[in-house]
Formats: C-alpha cells, structure tokens, sequence
C-alpha cells in the first residue's frame, strides 16, 4: 500500500508549505458576485481574468491598427495628424504584444496547467491572484498617457536615442517604461509560479514525458520569462533614469551608447517571440491529435524541438541589427543561427502534417483554426529565413515587408492559435460550446482579411514603403495596394466582431441549459476528467497517471486482434464534481490593494515623488496584510480532519 498526499493539501492560503494539519474546507462560493472576482485565487478564475481583460486590450489595440490603416488607405491621408500617429502606432505594438497576446497565453496557462498535470491549484494562489490585479494595473496605467499629455511615440522598440528627452519631450515614454516595467513583474511573477507548479504538484505518476504538449510550452515559456524578463527590467530602468534623472546610457557625447538598448531590448525581444508563438504551438498540439483521432506524432521530437527552440531563441537577436554597424564578423555570426532556429520549427511542422496523415479529420472551427496555424506561420518563417541572408536583410529592413513577416508570425502563429484555442476550451471553462457554425464562419472570415492584409505588404515592402511613415505621396505605385491593405484590415475586425457576437449569443442560449456533458471533444488530456464547467476543487481525486494521454487511454483498449476499441463511456470515467471538505485556499483582497500602489509610484515618478511616498505605503501595507493574514479563513469549521488518498 501506498499512501499518496493531494498536492495541494499541505498548501497554507499564503500559498507556503505547512508542516502542521490544515482544516479541510471548500473555498466559499459566493455566488459569483464581485467580491468573489476581486478576491479569487482559483487559478480558474484568474484565468478568465486575464483572457477578459486581455480580449479587451486585444480589441483596444485593433482599433488602434484601424486607424492606422485608415491613415495609410490613400496617399496624404489626413485622418491622424505626424505625432498622433507615431503614438497610435507606438500603442498598437505595445497593446497588441504585451496587453493581448502574452496574456491571452497566460489565461490558458493559468486555467489548464493546472488541470492538465491533475493539481488542485497553482503552487502560490496569491502570487497568482497578484501576478494578475499587478499586469492589469500596468495595462491601465500605459494607456493612461493618452489622457495625461500624450501616449508613448517611439515604437514598441523604444529605440535609443529617439526617447530621450530632446526627441520625446512628453511623458508617453516615461509611462511606456514604467508601465511595462508594472507588467514584466506580473510576468515575472507568473513565470515563477508556474514553473514551481509544473515541477512540483504533477499528479502520481506523471512523469515529465507524460506531460501534454500544451504543459510542456508553457513550461519552456515560463523558464524563458524567469531569464528573459530581468534583461528588459534592466533596459526600462536605463530608460526611466536617462528620461527623469539625466542619466546618460544612451548619450554618446557623455560616453553613452545607443546600441547598448537594442542589445538590450533584442536580448530579450527574441526570446519574447518565442514566449508568444510556443503557447499557441502548444495549443493546436492538443486539439490537432483530438480531430484527427490520433495521438500527436513524434511526441519527444515535439518536446524537445520546443526546449530548443526557446534554448536557441537566445543566440539570434542580432538579426535585428543587420544594418546597426555591429560588423561582418557579428553579422555572419548571427545569419547562422538565425538559418539554424528553422530546423526544430520545421520538425513541429512536419509533426503535425503527420498528425494530420491518415486521421480521421473533423473539420471543427478550432481544428480549421489550428490548421490556420501551421499554414499561416509556415509563410511566415519562409519569409522570416530570408532574414538570415544579410545582402537580403539589408535591402528589407525598415520596409513593410518586415511588417508582412512579423504579422505572418504573430498573427497567423499567435491568433489563430489562440482563437483555436478558445473553441477548443470553451466548453470545458463555461459549460457550453460557442457555435461551430458561426466558429467555421469566424475562421474563413478571418483568413481571407489576414491574408488581404499582410499578402500585400510582402510587395509593398518589396516596391521600397517604408515602415513607420505616416503618409506617402502618390506616384510611388504605392496606392492600390494600401487599399487592399486597408479593406483586408477592417475583413479582421468584422472576423472579430463575429466571435464577439457567437460568444453573446451561446452565452445565451445556454442559459437554462444543463451544462455540457463531459468530453464534447473525445479528447485525450487530463482537464476532461472533470465535469463541465470545471469545479472550484478541480479534481474529485487526484487521478493517478500510467501513460500519455491517460484521458484517452482510460476510454480505450485493444481487442485480442490488437484493434483499437472503447472500453469505457466518458460518463463513466469523467468524475462527478461532488467532493467535500478539500483543502483550497481563502480569498484575498491583498493582492489587488499591492497591485494598486504600483501605477502611483509611476505617477510619482513621473509628476510628484509624494505619490511614490502614498503608493508605497499602499503596496507594503497591501504586502504586511497579506503576510500576516490567517492561514485558514475565520468563517468555516476547520475541524473536520485532513482527507488522504489512499490507494493500492
């Protein structure tokens, strides 16, 4: 006999180790009002925090693209004036990397790691909760500067010296620097809980090679998070203390260096390409093998090919810099590397083509969605590998050809992943599928506008536009295209529009419904254990894991011939969400007041430093609570005695 501890039982609320017997209670329910929003640590919960807030930016940021390109629609556009427009376009890179796309990422990863690895929570709930009240409060207060004098206007690049004081006297930069620097210590933070949740609280038996794909990206996301994050902290406190304080990094008359930033910021830019396309790889790495009804191929190669990618992410940032004067030798150095971080994506590629081979395919909007992927972010590595020929590079850099690969891989990569994602997942989050009708419509909508607007910037780019100029003269052969460009722009937002108006509508037509019953999909990972939607105790039992894909694996067999056969009904092996009295964490309203005091030490900075001196005091009374708070909450019976699982 052995005896086997839930992971989470020996957790204290503040998210420690406690070596004395906790009180068994459920985390108060609530009723799903506010309160239980601002004070949740169910990562369940933050979650979908984080994938509402950062479908907001994302919509945010799509409008700001929308102006862009109703600027550039037709030569002399008069509709953004110079300096508004290098904001708009300023702000749309900012919103749409760092407000939209890596928290989309991390709304999936806070809600299905968990659940994927067979854990009741994440390692540190409240770190969690923190990591998500503190992004939130970064995203705001950049977006502040829009009514404080001006939004940040040198590029999401933020080259040096074009942000110092005499290029970009307004405060937009400074709230650019202060606010990524409020998120990259959400990132931070994430990062951090999230590794030590995947290494230490994977149910009994999972061994790391029977972690999902999805996990296993994330995991290399948060490791390069911990290593990345730091490097651009450093450059951003360059920044501020060059803007508000006369520091001199960037100044080379004062002995300053203006490379030393895109050292800095490419250092980490790389990595952070890989922090944004992994998770969506990780994603159509699970419903690919679920509509093709087989199991991913390759599944080390798959891993591995991802641990490499995000190791090799760190020796090619000087592709970025081809035309910088770094030298012949740095050059040729570089284009190597940049040649050679195509083989371990190639080798995804053809895995899941192989996945795809011989299966049975039901084209579902997140199967159409997943394939989007692979098609789409194949053009835009074709086009990215051009790159590594420095002749090439030279004549492209600074052109709209760039924007072209850059929105291939982004968009085509990131977006339609997560959007794959969201019909993947959604049952399994609220209960209810959106409609695949309006999800096949969704998907070819916004195909066909992705690829009317980024097909022609490969030409325009080709033809000589350049990026980051706020109008063009006619004559150049430039106008036809930036229509099409155009029109393909506002095809996207409509594509967006009709995913709004699908997720309103089942919402709504799921209202009186029993919720979906268990595995809609068939599918082959952990998370479907459990009912829909999930329970706030996630598992009735933690589930003791034998092999890869344990899900599927416990629904089939073989037959004496060696045939593939069902040996079980899903309601048979799903479990029911009836447990009681499971240890969970209490809420806290201490993340959210830390979070508070963070946007007004950047005010402080900025206008008065007796707004430091309150936010301050906010954040460290927000930290003092927070660590002497109850271990357990007041208001439930903490004598029931501790729960065990035992098993043979």
């Amino acid at each position: 006999m052995t005896q086997t501890m839930e992971p989470s039982s020996l957790e204290t609320s503040n998210g420690e180790n406690s070596h004395r017997p906790l009180g068994v209670y459920t985390r108060p329910k609530g009723g799903g009002g506010w309160r239980d929003w601002v004070t949740t640590v169910d990562h369940k919960k933050i979650g979908i925090l984080y994938g509402a807030a950062a479908l907001l930016f994302f919509v945010i940021g799509g409008i700001e693209a929308l102006l862009i390109r109703l600027q550039l629609a037709t030569p002399d556009g008069t509709v953004l004036g110079a300096d508004t427009y290098n904001q708009v376009y300023t702000m749309h890179g900012v919103t749409m990397i760092f407000l939209a796309a890596m928290p989309l990422a991390a709304a999936f990863a806070n809600y299905l790691i968990p659940l994927q690895i067979g854990a009741r929570d994440v390692a540190f709930p409240r770190l969690n909760a923190m990591s998500f009240w503190v992004f939130l409060a970064g995203g705001i207060f950049i977006n502040l500067s829009w009514l404080l004098g001006g939004a940040p206007d040198g590029g999401w690049f933020a080259y040096a010296p074009n942000t110092g004081i005499v290029f970009s006297p307004s405060h937009g930069m400074d709230f650019y620097a202060l606010g990524l620097q409020i998120t990259g210590i959400a990132s931070l933070v994430s990062g951090i809980n999230l590794t030590v949740t995947i290494f230490n609280m994977r149910a009994p038996g999972m061994t790391l090679f029977k972690m999902p794909v999805f996990t296993w990206m994330m995991l290399v996301v948060q490791l390069l998070l911990v290593f990345a994050m730091p490097v651009i902290a450093v450059a951003l406190f360059l920044l501020t203390f060059s803007r508000l304080f006369g520091a001199t990094f960037f100044t080379p008359e004062l002995g300053g260096d203006p490379l030393l930033w895109q050292h800095l910021f490419w250092i980490f830019g790389h990595p952070e390409v890989y922090i944004l396309v992994l998770p969506a790889f990780g994603i159509i790495s699970e419903v690919i093998p679920t509509f093709s009804r087989k199991p991913i191929f390759g599944y080390p190669f798959m891993v591995f090919s991802g641990i490499a990618i995000g190791f090799m992410g760190w020796g090619v940032w000087a592709h970025h810099m081809f035309v910088s004067g770094i030298g012949p030798v740095s050059v040729a150095a570089f284009s190597l590397s940049t040649m050679f971080i195509a083989v371990p994506t190639g080798v995804k590629i053809l895995n899941w083509m192989a996945t795809m081979w011989g299966g049975r395919i039901k084209f579902s909007a997140a199967m159409l969605f997943a394939i989007g992927v692979v098609s789409m972010f194949t053009i835009g590595g074709l086009s990215g590998v051009t790159h590594s020929v420095a002749p090439a590079d030279t004549q492209q850099t600074d052109t709209y050809y760039i924007v072209a690969h850059f929105h291939y891989v982004i968009f085509g990569g990131i977006i339609f992943g997560l959007f794959s994602g969201f019909y993947f997942w959604w049952p399994k989050i609220f209960g209810h599928k959106l409609s695949e009708k309006m999800g096949i419509l969704n998907f070819w909508v916004m195909l066909v506008g992705f690829n009317l607007t980024f097909g022609p910037m490969h030409i325009l780019g080709l033809q000589g536009m350049s990026r980051r100029i706020d109008t063009y003269s006619p004559g150049f052969g430039f106008e036809a295209w930036n229509l099409v460009v155009t029109i393909g722009s506002f095809i996207i937002a409509l594509s967006v529009l009709i995913f709004l108006i699908n997720v309103i509508t089942s919402a709504r037509n799921a209202r009186g419904r029993p919720p979906i019953g268990p595995d809609p999909w068939d599918a082959r990972s952990l998370e479907w254990m459990t009912p829909n939607p999930t329970p706030v105790h996630n598992f009735d039992e933690i589930p003791i894991v034998e092999s890869l894909d344990e899900f599927w694996h416990r629904k089939y067999g073989s037959d004496e011939d060696g045939k593939i056969v069902r040996v079980a009904s899903a309601e048979e092996v799903c479990q029911d969400g009836s447990a009681e009295g499971v240890h969970l964490p209490s809420p806290s309203y201490w993340p959210l007041v830390f979070a508070i005091g963070l946007p007004f030490i950047g005010l402080g900075l900025i206008y008065s430093l007796w707004l430091c001196v309150f936010g301050g005091a906010l954040a460290l009374m927000g930290l003092y609570a927070w660590v002497f708070e109850p271990v357990d909450d007041p208001d439930v019976d903490h004598h029931e005695p501790q729960k065990e699982d035992v098993s043979d």
